[in-house]
C-alpha cells in the first residue's frame, strides 16, 4: 500500500508540472506543441538519471525509484497527449510537422535517456 501511495503522489506531482509546462509552452498557432515535447524529453532525461542511479551500486531504494521513475516521470511524460497531437497533425494534413515532431520526439527522447544514464555512469 505504501508503494502505491508513492506512485500516486509522484504521478500527481509529475502531472501537475506537465500541465503547468504545457499551459505556458504549447501553442498550436506555431505548429509544434513545445510543452509536451519539453516534458517528454526532460522526463526521458530524468528517468535515465534515476534508473542510472538505481543501477549504480543500488544507490536508490525501490521506494525512491517507484516515487521518482514510475510516479513522477510516469505522470510528467505523456504518450497519450503525444499521440493525440500527432492525430491532429495528420487530420489537418500537416505531414511535415507530424514527421518532424514524431521523429524528433523518439530520437531526442531515446538520446536523453542514454545521456542521463551515461552522465550517472561517468560521475
Amino acid at each position: 500500500m505504501k508503494q502505491l501511495a508513492l506512485v500516486f503522489i509522484g504521478g500527481g506531482l509529475g502531472s501537475a508540472l506537465r500541465f503547468w509546462i504545457s499551459k505556458y509552452l504549447n501553442s498550436f498557432e506555431n505548429g509544434i506543441p513545445y510543452g509536451t515535447f519539453a516534458a517528454n524529453i526532460l522526463g526521458s532525461f530524468l528517468i535515465g538519471i534515476i534508473l542510472g542511479l538505481a543501477l549504480k551500486n543500488n544507490s536508490l531504494s525501490t521506494n525512491t525509484v517507484l516515487f521518482l521513475a514510475t510516479g513522477f516521470c510516469g505522470g510528467f511524460t505523456t504518450f497519450s497527449t503525444f499521440a493525440y497531437e500527432n492525430h491532429l497533425f495528420l487530420k489537418s494534413g500537416d505531414f511535415f510537422t507530424f514527421a518532424l515532431y514524431t521523429i524528433a520526439s523518439f530520437v531526442i527522447g531515446f538520446a536523453a535517456v542514454f545521456f542521463g544514464m551515461w552522465l550517472v555512469k561517468i560521475f
